[in-house]
């Protein structure tokens, strides 16, 4: 397939998973500051836009609070904000359009042409991130329903994976932004929409240990970062098919994909204690090590040479 499709396809899968995720960790964010007295506002702000890679002033004489949040991460241009993600996925899905399924582009366009309404500030900004979190989910649907399993289906979910697991990270990593909130953990279970899979899994016990657990290691749950990990590793393996034989022999050739394992190995391998003993550092790895795996699959499926120039023979 053509490098711009599959780049496109691999974006689509990044920013509608980016703006899906920013719902649901500026929804956490939120909901952590009204429920906890004690939080100090100006600093989980900061803290927060910090994790999520957004610049911030080191001069505190300007005190930050949550409509600037809201600013630079939800209705923002830039395509970090919820509205800057939305529009990218549906620019790379007009570039796609030979590709992507009738359903999935009507979807996209759809969100995108109902965003100015939205952008005026709604009144329930709870409910605003709820209708991101339902449309992302619809797109994931006709995804699903509509792609055959080949490489556009691999570089659409690597995409998402990748962000996914990104995402994940800087989820888990606002967990030290309101600590003294008890609320913290079932909070973040819920903006997953695994609180209900997570006391299946332990049988009611809820500790703050059997979150993290469960929200970095578990297998079997699709938003864990371990989950998402393994499954852009399955995706990569499926890209370069013509290579499996000599990576059983070997080891691994692709670069990402040996990034992605090594990092989903150093989480499963290691202690529990020790990872969350020092998160938003731990979290912070994850995310250096998917956007270096990111760079590598760019560099790899995505080239982009420098424009051809014609030259005259007597030049």
């Amino acid at each position: 397939m053509l490098s711009r499709i599959a780049e496109s396809l691999f974006w689509i899968g990044r920013y509608v998973e980016r703006a899906d995720d920013t719902a649901r960790i500026l929804d956490v964010h939120l909901q952590l500051l009204v429920e906890d007295p004690w939080a100090d506002e100006d600093t989980a702000c900061r803290s927060l836009l910090a994790v999520m890679g957004v610049p911030v002033e080191a001069d505190h004489s300007e005190p930050v609070g949550r409509e600037d949040v809201l600013v630079r991460l939800a209705f923002g241009p830039a395509t970090g904000s919820i509205v800057g993600s939305l529009r990218a996925a549906r620019e790379n899905a007009r570039r796609a359009r030979e590709t992507v399924s009738t359903e999935m582009w009507g979807c996209l366009n759809t969100t995108w042409n109902a965003l100015p309404d939205l952008e005026s500030r709604p009144p329930d900004i709870h409910r605003f991130f709820g209708w991101v979190r339902e449309r992302a989910a619809i797109v994931a649907g006709i995804a699903d329903a509509t792609m055959s399993r080949n490489d556009p289906w691999h570089f659409l979910v690597l995409g998402r994976s990748i962000e996914r697991a990104d995402m994940t990270a800087r989820l888990l990593a606002t967990r030290a932004l309101v600590s003294t909130s008890g609320l913290a953990w079932p909070v973040l279970l819920r903006s997953c929409g695994a609180y209900e899979a997570f006391l299946r899994t332990y049988r009611g016990v809820a500790t703050d240990r059997h979150a993290a657990e469960f929200l970095l290691l578990d297998r079997l749950f699709p938003r864990s970062i371990v989950h998402a990990l393994q499954q852009g590793e399955q995706c990569l393996s499926q890209l370069s098919a013509a290579e499996q034989y000599n990576d059983r022999r070997i080891g691994v050739r692709d670069d990402a994909r040996r990034l992605l394992g090594r990092t989903r190995t150093d989480l499963e391998y290691r202690a529990l204690a020790e990872v969350v003993a020092d998160l938003p550092e731990e979290m912070d790895r994850v995310q250096r090590a998917c956007t270096a795996a990111s760079d590598v699959i760019a560099s790899r499926y995505f080239p982009h040479g420098a424009a051809t120039s014609w030259v005259t023979e007597y030049s």
